[in-house]
């Protein structure tokens, strides 16, 4: 036998062992498309790609033939990424609206093979999630400039979900009318009243008469549907494309940092790994005893364990007047140690508390043009 064939019939031997790896790697991201859509996490984890690729190329010494296996790694990502997809085109997503809200833009970027369910309010959405209808339900958290959307975060205290993924959604709310519409006209305008609150100064300095819709999206499909130049819809203009109306004014929200902060919520709750990494995060949400340095003693305990805060929420409780719980999300992994005494400690001090969930941050300029 020559070297040259030799050589072939080794390579067609290792050709059938990586054929064989294949598929049982292919099989094991059949298991983690499954635990994706019970969590309500999307198919694509930049972080956690980055990490394969750095680890995965440590293991080729021969630096000329790192420069061929990097793009091969990537290769086998991908093809992963895409059967994951394939196999989540099932998974179903609550979101509150109709196409072209701004719940679905973030949705459609994160889930983009799921099937995006509309809901009419958050606590049909929330329900269905609860009821197994849907698999997740994505709701808006808070907007930078409106601020909470209270109903949501009281579900989130009250309600059985957890949260296993957020998202900040730059938002730019566009002023939209029918075809040949002109903004001097404009005498109506109708929106959800947070992007109304959004776009507050645009709407007081021009006189506009305002009507308070269930959402942006369902606002723009009101104003095709009437027809009439003197209405216009503040939405997305993602909206305008999809019920052919025209742009009259853009970016009209009165803060020009205007994002909103979505949230998954799913039946169960992801854990990261013990492994620390710097951009985890959780939520908690608990309640104190009514009385002198109640909080305190918690924000304490929380800063004992090296956790650093990045807000807090308080809530009224509807069915204890003037007491409070509250929603607090900080940076750093709950899956270890020092989290797990965290827990304890505050479960001492806490009448009620709650992991909510555990996430890592993302965003998206989806309201931008």
């Amino acid at each position: 036998m020559s070297v040259l064939d030799d050589a072939r019939k080794r390579v067609s031997a290792i050709d059938e062992e990586m054929a064989g790896l294949f598929v049982e790697r292919m099989h094991l991201v059949e298991d983690i498309a499954e635990y994706k859509k019970l969590n309500g996490l999307p198919v694509t984890d930049a972080s956690r790609e980055e990490d394969v690729l750095n680890r995965n190329t440590q293991l080729v010494d021969d630096p000329v033939l790192r420069e061929y296996y990097v793009p091969f790694i990537k290769g086998v990502m991908a093809y992963s990424s895409a059967y994951q997809e394939r196999l989540l085109q099932g998974m179903k997503v609550a979101y509150c609206g109709v196409p072209g809200a701004f719940s679905y833009i973030a949705a459609k970027h994160l889930y983009p093979s799921a099937h995006l369910v509309p809901f009419q309010d958050f606590e049909s959405a929330y329900k269905a999630c609860e009821s197994g209808l849907v698999d997740a339900a994505l709701l808006p958290l808070e907007n930078s400039f409106a601020g909470d959307v209270g109903n949501v975060m009281d579900m989130a205290f009250s309600g059985s979900l957890y949260v296993n993924k957020m998202i900040d959604v730059e938002v730019s709310q566009y002023l939209l009318g029918i075809k040949g519409a002109d903004k001097a006209g404009i005498r109506k305008v109708v929106s959800h009243p947070q992007a109304l609150a959004q776009c507050f100064r645009y709407v007081q300095d021009h006189g506009y008469e305002i009507v308070e819709m269930s959402n942006t999206a369902v606002a723009a499909q009101y104003v095709a549907d009437l027809g009439d130049p003197s209405v216009a819809a503040i939405a997305s203009s993602e909206a305008a494309g999809l019920y052919g109306l025209e742009v009259l004014e853009r970016r009209i929200n009165t803060g020009r940092t205007n994002t909103t902060r979505f949230a998954t919520f799913t039946r169960t709750r992801n854990m990261p790994s013990r492994s620390a990494r710097m951009d985890e995060h959780f939520v908690l949400v608990f309640t104190v005893a009514n009385e002198a340095g109640a909080l305190a003693k918690t924000l304490n305990i929380i800063g004992s364990h090296g956790f650093n805060m990045c807000n807090l929420h308080s809530r009224p409780m509807k069915e204890l007047m003037w007491n409070y719980y509250f929603f607090i999300e900080l940076e750093g992994n709950i899956n270890t140690p020092d989290g797990e005494d965290l827990l304890l400690q505050l479960g001492s001090v806490c009448e009620k508390l709650k992991l909510l969930g555990t996430y890592r941050k993302d965003t998206y300029s989806g309201g931008e043009d």
